[in-house]
């Protein structure tokens, strides 16, 4: 959606994340992007309604890197592969960041799973932040993409997190209702907004640490950010999220981790459940926080 009085490169900008502002400024110059049919320079002010088109394309197949990165398996048959994913990896190549991703290790792994859904994000049915680590079920063939695609629309799928958040909360145990888009304000943020999509997390309290508390949250939806931009707008931003609720002095990353993911396998139907603990730096920043 385009913002009256937005700069055309900060438009750019919050539309195609990964890609940098010089690259964009670049392109915009060398005339790759149009307003309305024609060519603008990159300070140009948009307004409701302005049409921006770009000439440039995404990183196809044909240049999806495989690369031997190591992989923390947690469960594979022949139609799916879970996998215990660490912060700091992107999921999925996008313009600007086309390498070390969690899909070019799935290339240099499975080989066959070229073709498997999107062809720049093959096997992927769902994804986590950069700085989100835990549990990612990826598919290795096309019906069992079908068939988890399909949990995913019909939510079947069960997936519970960890988080600390700022605060005490209260109460304990609730659900957080509010609709979810882009920011008017900083289009490389979600927010609560009118007219959002219906978003819905259920929460419940485990433990109150130095004036945080750890939770362990069930998103009745997957909107974009959900978790993070809902404890955010109660007042409670999750430790670490930098977007959000700002950096930590001892913890690098955000306090959010997939630790249950449970599905239906493809092979049987049968109901299975998978669990991660929490990661290292996580467990270690608990017992910092203990020991105050």
């Amino acid at each position: 959606m385009v913002l009256d009085g937005e700069r055309l490169d900060k438009f750019i900008f919050g539309e195609l994340n990964g890609m940098s502002r010089s690259k964009i400024a670049n392109l915009i110059k060398n005339g790759m992007v149009t307003l309305n049919g024609v060519k603008v320079k990159v300070s140009h002010r948009l307004k409701v309604g302005d049409i921006v088109e770009m000439n440039v394309s995404e990183p196809s197949t044909a240049r999806l890197i495989p690369q031997n990165i190591d992989l923390e398996v947690v469960f594979e048959d022949k139609d799916v592969i879970v996998i215990d994913k660490p912060a700091g990896m992107v999921v999925h190549p996008a313009p600007g960041h086309t390498s070390d991703t969690l899909v070019n290790a799935l290339i240099n792994r499975l080989p066959d799973i070229y073709g498997v859904g999107d062809e720049l994000r093959p096997g992927i049915v769902h994804r986590l932040d950069k700085n989100t680590s835990g549990l990612m079920m990826i598919a290795k063939n096309r019906n069992a993409y079908d068939l988890l695609v399909r949990q995913v629309e019909q939510r079947v799928i069960h997936k519970g997190y960890l988080a600390l958040v700022k605060g005490v909360l209260d109460p304990p145990e609730a659900i957080i209702r509010g609709d979810i888009a882009r920011d008017p304000g900083n289009r490389k943020r979600m927010a609560v907004v009118n007219q959002g999509r219906y978003s819905e997390t259920y929460y419940r309290s485990l433990e109150n640490i130095q004036n945080r508390t750890m939770v362990e949250v069930f998103p009745k939806t997957g909107r974009t950010h959900q978790i993070r931009v809902h404890f955010a707008n109660v007042g409670h931003p999750i430790v670490g999220d930098q977007t959000y609720g700002g950096k930590d002095s001892v913890l690098a990353r955000q306090f959010l981790h997939a630790h249950i993911l449970g599905f239906h396998l493809p092979s049987s139907g049968e109901y299975t459940e998978k669990y991660s603990p929490l990661p290292k730096e996580l467990a270690d920043y608990i017992s910092i926080l203990g020991s105050i």
